[in-house]
């Protein structure tokens, strides 16, 4: 055996061990007190109220943890850094050690000063797969998900035990399915080095035991026109992880199809932040933590889903991360505007990856290692901890396999029972706090403590609610919205014949162009501006033609069509052309009676 999975053995148990015990389902369907538990990341902070969480799953103490002596790794090969000086001290770097353990990808290797490229992305991916493929019972294949912006097809590895690798036999064998993805941002490598790691393991190495419990989908990199050009936006200068309501991108559309086809219940979305840049410009600091942690804060999500990616998986993750002598934090940023002194956690939008997978029902978690700007520094530390993060959210995954086998069903079921009653949030905004947040002194390398003022994703205040529609008519010139909706998933039918619904019509009473906005400040979005609007809603009857569209909410994505299609959002396909009038869409407030058909 080699040094690597030596020293990934110790890795692999260690964080086994640091899964909560799984608690009687019966506790997590029983009651739902109204009294709710606020995520504290470290009990001498200010506390920060969480979403309405029930408090009806109960976490065991986690077990204590020892680590088991690792050998250290032979001296490797100096790692070439960027040409630009370092922006801090080696009194900072020396907070960074490298991790017991030496990482081998093509991109990893001593000597080299580019990661791994995108053809021996696809030649390693091959290669895991057929070394899966060897053993039986195991199905493994790789499969196109779509081609990028310059004609480089983006991938995905597939490892079941399944009779294949298509989507039907994944979903027969009725084993949760973990997604993940790296590189959506082109300038941030760690996780698709590290997602390389995790796929030889997986396939051929220690983490394959986890296959009995748990089906994988690993797209390592999702944006590889902008790896190529060390640049964050794609091709068409598009930041991807904000396109993932909208589709515009065929990056985007691609990890649309593989999560509608695979229905995920955990996603993991690999990125890496900025270490100094505008932190050391507005603050004369430089960030600390090996990790930023955050699952999906955005408005309409079941409080189950929070309960369970705050107590089944971000807790458990703190723990072994700390274990491994790896720190974390909430993910947070600040916008490049250097008078704004201001730290916000990620968005409230419906438009990351990780807000979208969490309207789509999956537990939905945000992995940064701290790397933008820093080049190849500290690249076995970012990656190990990529590494330990991924591995200790599929073990809580198969531990956690039989309850989320029944968490996924029942809140498909609840998201689409709310149909035609209650209301629904159209749109709200973090909630502004104080926070002590550590930093470090860019000279000296010690901790250096602020309370800053902080926007909390996880208490939102609600800036709109309606009352919730039964569905949403479109007209037939909406072809465009009813595609993009088909490539998430969402049911939407064709009207058989001509009718009448009760409905509200919206009326425009005013509106705005800007550029979409959000906590970093301008989105990259090419050259496209949102129309931002107000409307008002009028009741009555609405005829509606035949060949028109009917997009119904009692279906499990509900919660997703309303972020599309209420229109007075920056997100809304309204406000980004992809519905050109306010005409060519309703909200219809009565079960239908006309006769619907599918779409093929």
């Amino acid at each position: 055996m080699t040094k690597l999975a030596l020293s990934l053995g110790a890795t692999v148990l260690m964080l086994g061990c640091a899964s909560s015990p799984m608690p009687e389902w019966n506790s997590i369907f029983s009651a739902r007190p109204a009294a709710t538990t606020p995520p504290s990341p470290q009990p001498s902070r200010p506390a920060i109220v969480a979403q309405t969480v029930p408090q009806a799953i109960a976490v065991a103490p986690l077990p204590e943890v020892k680590v088991s002596p690792v050998a250290p790794p032979p001296p490797a090969t100096p790692m070439p850094l960027q040409d630009q000086p370092l922006p801090y001290s080696a009194a900072v770097a020396s907070r960074f050690p490298p991790p017991p353990i030496t990482y081998s990808t093509p991109g990893l290797q001593g000597g080299r000063n580019t990661y791994t490229s995108q053809s021996e992305i696809q030649a390693w991916l091959r290669a895991q797969a057929t070394a899966a493929g060897g053993v039986p019972g195991l199905a493994a294949a790789v499969i196109p998900a779509g081609t990028s912006q310059r004609g480089e097809t983006i991938e995905a590895l597939v490892l079941a035990r399944a009779t294949g690798t298509d989507p039907a036999a994944l979903l027969a064998n009725g084993r949760p399915t973990v997604f993940l993805v790296g590189q959506q941002h082109g300038n941030e490598p760690a996780g698709s080095e590290a997602l390389l790691v995790m796929s030889r393991e997986l396939a051929q190495g220690l983490l394959r035991s986890l296959l009995d419990r748990i089906n994988v989908v690993i797209v390592p990199r999702a944006n590889p026109d902008g790896a190529s050009a060390d640049r964050r936006e794609t091709a068409n200068g598009v930041d991807m992880n904000r396109d993932h309501l909208l589709l515009n991108t065929p990056e985007a559309q691609a990890l649309a199809k593989l999560t509608r086809d695979y229905h995920p219940t955990v996603a993991i979305d690999a990125h890496e932040y900025t270490v100094a840049g505008r932190f050391l410009e507005k603050f004369g600091t430089v960030q600390k933590f090996d990790a930023l942690l955050q699952y999906a804060t955005t408005a309409n999500l079941p409080e189950f889903l929070t309960k369970a990616s705050e107590e089944w998986y971000r807790r458990p993750l703190v723990a072994a991360l700390k274990t491994q002598g790896l720190s974390t934090e909430w993910y947070y940023t600040t916008s490049s505007d250097l008078a704004d002194k201001k730290i916000s956690m990620g968005g409230t939008l419906a438009d990351t990856g990780r807000n979208v997978e969490g309207l789509k029902n999956a537990v939905s978690l945000l992995v940064e290692t701290r790397g933008v700007g820093i080049g190849r520094l500290h690249i076995q530390r970012r990656v190990h901890t990529q590494v330990a993060a991924m591995t200790n959210v599929l073990n809580s995954t198969a531990q956690r396999a039989s309850e989320l086998s029944q968490l996924r069903p029942y809140i498909d079921k609840e998201v689409a029972g709310l149909a035609c009653r209650n209301a629904a949030v159209v749109e709200a905004g973090p909630t502004p706090a104080q926070y002590e947040l550590t930093m470090l002194d860019p000279v000296t390398g010690a901790d250096k403590t602020l309370v800053v003022n902080w926007d909390s994703a996880l208490a939102l205040q609600t800036i709109k609610t309606r009352a919730r529609p039964c569905g949403y008519w479109l007209s037939a010139s909406s072809s465009t919205a009813v595609e993009r909706l088909r490539l998430q998933g969402v049911q939407v039918q064709r009207l058989a014949e001509a009718g009448s619904v009760l409905g509200d019509n919206y009326r425009e009473t005013s509106r705005t162009v800007s550029e979409r906005q959000d906590v970093r400040g301008t989105i990259a979005d090419g050259n496209n501006k949102a129309v931002k609007v107000e409307v008002g809603l009028a009741r009555g009857l609405i005829e509606v033609p035949r060949g028109s569209y009917y997009v119904p909410l009692n279906q499990p994505l509900g919660n997703l069509v309303i972020a599309a299609l209420e229109p007075d959002t920056q997100s809304s396909f309204f406000a980004n052309q992809l519905i050109d009038d306010l005409k060519n869409t309703a909200r219809v407030m009565a079960p239908p009676a006309f006769r619907l058909e599918d779409l093929p």
